[in-house]
């Protein structure tokens, strides 16, 4: 099938597109031009052997190697309650997830720790108290000071400075900080709200969970933030494209209505451009849970394409009456294209979408054996696979590594999205928890994805809450933890 190919079907009546890769509809129009094709100067990587930690050259996740030898901060620019702390701390995500290690530094974390600003009132933030601006510029400059730090020690790949940044002159003197002293790479990334709706919801919905407003009334919160956000404005001067046109930077207008790409340059700024137009700031949920139990997990087997069991079939009917008892704006499920995730959501009357890209890891020559023929077959193997999971590569199969890789364009359609279901399978969900809840990627391999469990994600500006909500019907747990195999 090609990567444009859709075929429509219609399954326990519910229209049902199956997808290869992401339909070009779905992409931005300039990702074209964004994203440059892989280049053939490098050495031809050599097929991975059997088995076997794969080297870094075998494997999927970026490093600073891969995307060029210097460090890169992303300064966030923009009036409160325009969401720079939730992409802030969304884009760390993505780029831990695929192996670009990021670190956020909020200038507001080190302004908490001043005993007498750890929760001011709005007056603090008026540009005509001089004794308060002198703290704020004093935990600008250590924050910004230890973002580089960070990166010259070479242990950091991206540090994202968090504060306003909402003058010229202090944008220059960043600008100065970063590119003319130290020669990191600097672009900065404006968020600039016009649509009073979005400003309205992230200050009812954030800023009343911010730390400043903790024991905080809520009336009484969101009062004195509209205070603080009029001490700002009094003093804004967005990024201007003729007096500041030297400068790398990304203007997003009401949380993805409108772009502007100023001047961005190599492959990892490209690839935050590319991830900046796919995300969105509203509110919404995300369904995770793995298939119904399959006959391959009564028999202790990995992979294959099994049907469900008849616990499996009871869940599958717990699961459609859970969804089509409530009332889920714009719901959407997708599933893999295998028969276990298909006939778990079945009944669930939305809109259906089976994604090759959601499949269960390929284990390669191990697939359909159960780990104790696995162990009894292939001793070193197993041994490998034991001792470094993440990187390990199944024999003709994937790894850990791997499979981000391979989930990498559902990711971005999944931030694109409104309340989605997704119904998969163990390792990829476990990929995807660890990309929501901010896992460190050698955690991926052991994150517990236990059957008959829905998982609940609600993306907030200060992490992502998760609720476990454990169905009544039992199943074979499948749970490995570390060091048991």
């Amino acid at each position: 099938m090609s990567p444009l190919a859709t075929q429509q079907i219609c399954y326990a009546s519910t229209a049902v597109q199956f997808s290869d890769e992401l339909p070009r509809k779905c992409m931005p129009s300039v990702t074209a031009t964004i994203m440059p094709a892989t280049t053939t100067s490098s050495p031809a990587t050599p097929p991975p052997k059997r088995g076997c930690i794969a080297p870094p050259s075998q494997t999927q996740s970026e490093t600073r190697t891969s995307m060029g030898s210097v460090g890169q901060v992303i300064v966030m620019v923009g009036l409160p309650a325009r969401g720079k702390t939730y992409i802030a701390k969304k884009l760390t995500r993505y780029l831990n997830w695929i192996g670009v290690n990021t670190r956020v530094f909020n200038a507001g974390d080190y302004r908490r720790t001043v005993s007498t600003a750890k929760k001011p009132k709005h007056d603090f933030f008026d540009p005509n108290n001089t004794e308060a601006k002198a703290i704020r510029e004093q935990c600008m400059e250590a924050a910004l000071d230890d973002a580089i730090g960070w990166l010259k020690t070479g242990n950091g790949d991206v540090a994202i400075f968090d504060a306003t940044n909402t003058t010229r002159e202090r944008r220059h003197n960043v600008f100065t900080r970063i590119v003319v002293q130290n020669a990191l790479k600097c672009m900065f990334l404006e968020s600039i709200c016009t649509s009073d709706e979005i400003v309205e919801s992230n200050v009812r919905e954030v800023k009343v969970h911010s730390p400043d407003y903790k024991g905080v009334e809520a009336n009484e919160a969101i009062s004195d933030f509209l205070e603080r956000i009029k001490h700002y404005e009094d003093i804004y001067e967005p990024i201007s494209e003729e007096s500041e046109g030297h400068l790398a930077f990304i203007k997003l207008f009401n949380a993805g209505e409108k772009y502007v790409i100023h001047k961005h340059e190599g492959y990892l700024q490209s690839k935050i451009v590319y991830w900046i137009m796919n995300v969105h700031i509203t509110p919404r949920t995300i369904y995770l849970t793995r298939h119904g139990e399959s006959m391959y997990n009564v028999s202790g087997r990995i992979g294959g394409d099994s049907n469900i069991s008849e616990r499996g079939q009871q869940y599958a009917m717990a699961l459609s009456y859970f969804f089509n008892h409530q009332t889920i704006p714009g719901l959407r499920v997708w599933t893999s294209w295998l028969k276990r995730t298909i006939q778990t959501s079945a009944n669930i009357n939305a809109p259906q979408e089976r994604w090759r890209a959601l499949n269960e890891i390929d284990a390669g020559v191990m697939e359909n054996l159960t780990y104790e023929e696995i162990s009894e077959r292939y001793p070193e193997e197993f041994a490998a696979r034991d001792k470094n999971k993440l990187a390990y590569r199944y024999p003709s199969g994937e790894s850990y590594q791997d499979l981000v890789a391979r989930l990498e364009p559902v990711m971005m359609e999944l931030e694109r999205q409104g309340n989605v279901l997704l119904v998969a399978h163990q390792a990829v969900l476990r990929c995807i928890m660890g990309y929501f809840l901010d896992r460190p990627l050698e955690d991926l391999p052991y994150i517990k994805v236990p059957l008959h469990t829905l998982i609940k994600l609600t993306p907030q500006a200060y992490g992502c809450e998760a609720e476990f909500i454990r169905f009544p019907i039992e199943a074979f747990d499948t749970h490995r933890p570390k060091g048991s195999e």
